[in-house]
């Protein structure tokens, strides 16, 4: 029985299902406790403890995970495992030296051939000195989570440890441009071997955010343009509106205005369609400031207008004052400069 409520624990858990994976290694372990065998027992806590780190709650989970430690003299060849989970729950208690502790010992009886394995522990390293606010060592951990994900041919694992790798060195600040476009390279060209159109949508969208930082326009440009390709059947359009924006803003960068505008106009749509006004005003904005480099200052008001109505609208003082500005300048150029003043009166 215990051995069936393992199972189907295990089979819970493979499927998402935390909560039923909770319920059947809780009876499984409460059973344990009527055998004679004590590392039985131990293997319950240890399903039970993981189960628990799964739902969220790490403090109930470690107490299971301690519980299952094998005593003196016992073998421990599932101990790179334990220490593993350990350092999950200590993670999600925000205890991140003692989470990196055991993400530490983990690897340290990690076998030559678990690569994936390894990988995955220094995916988890990354992410705790993310949050001990350590950009630079979390972008050397992602590095080597790469490294060994491509060793064990996971190039789908491999590409997300590099777009976090290039996420975290743009954060620390202390990686060179070369350095990271050459991350952000490695990632680009591994996406075209994943097959998951969601995955491949994610990566692309997250490589166009770091070209756009390095400022490399045109790349990120083209990496927004394959992430759109692939979000088309998504029930969810915020995405979608999102890389709408980020392609008519990556145009205007390159200053192909005109380009520019057809982007923008449909990302202004989609976003009033969801109703997020905000991120609305920004892209009659950026409409705005499109028109106004064509020359055509009657549509850069209208726009500068409809940009300031929609931060009035979400309460977003600095989109306001940056409105203002455009208006300002717009009327200028049309030869109105008592409005034009009276706009920059009303941005100061």
């Amino acid at each position: 029985e215990i051995e069936g409520l393992t199972r189907a624990g295990r089979r819970a858990l493979a499927l998402g299902d935390a909560r039923e994976a909770v319920g059947c290694f809780r009876k499984a372990l409460l059973l344990s406790g009527g055998t004679a065998s004590p590392q039985l027992r131990r293997a319950c806590a240890f399903n039970l403890g993981v189960a628990y780190v799964e739902t969220g709650k790490p403090k109930k989970g470690l107490e299971f995970l301690l519980q299952s430690q094998p005593s003196e003299g016992e073998s421990g060849e599932h101990l790179g495992d334990l220490y593993f989970n350990i350092g999950a729950a200590h993670e999600g208690l925000r205890d991140f030296p003692k989470a990196l502790e055991y993400f530490g010992k983990a690897g340290g009886h990690d076998g030559a051939a678990q690569a994936g394995s390894r990988a995955g522990t220094r995916v988890q390293m990354g992410c705790c000195y993310l949050g001990m606010r350590e950009p630079a060592r979390a972008a050397r951990c992602f590095l080597a989570a790469a490294r060994s994900y491509a060793a064990a041919a996971s190039p789908e694992a491999a590409a997300v440890a590099l777009s976090r790798a290039s996420g975290s060195m743009l954060q620390s600040q202390r990686f060179g441009a070369a350095e990271i476009a050459g991350v952000l390279a490695q990632c680009r060209s591994l996406c075209e071997s994943i097959p998951d159109p969601a995955l491949r949508g994610k990566l692309y969208n997250d490589i166009g955010l770091g070209y756009s930082q390095l400022r490399i326009f045109s790349l990120a440009a083209e990496s927004f343009e394959r992430a759109l390709a692939l979000c088309g059947g998504e029930p969810d359009r915020r995405g979608e509106a999102v890389l709408l924006q980020n392609l008519g803003a990556a145009h205007n960068a390159l200053h192909s205005f005109g380009t520019a505008l057809g982007w923008h106009r449909r990302a202004a749509a989609l976003h009033s369609a969801l109703g997020n006004r905000r991120a609305q005003g920004q892209c009659f904005g950026n409409l705005a400031y499109a028109c106004s480099r064509l020359g055509n200052h009657e549509a850069a008001a209208e726009n500068y207008l409809h940009a300031l109505q929609a931060f009035r609208d979400s309460g977003d003082a600095q989109g306001q004052w940056q409105a203002c500005e455009g208006l300002g300048a717009a009327r200028f150029h049309l030869g109105d400069p008592q409005k034009a003043i009276g706009h920059y009166k009303e941005a100061l």
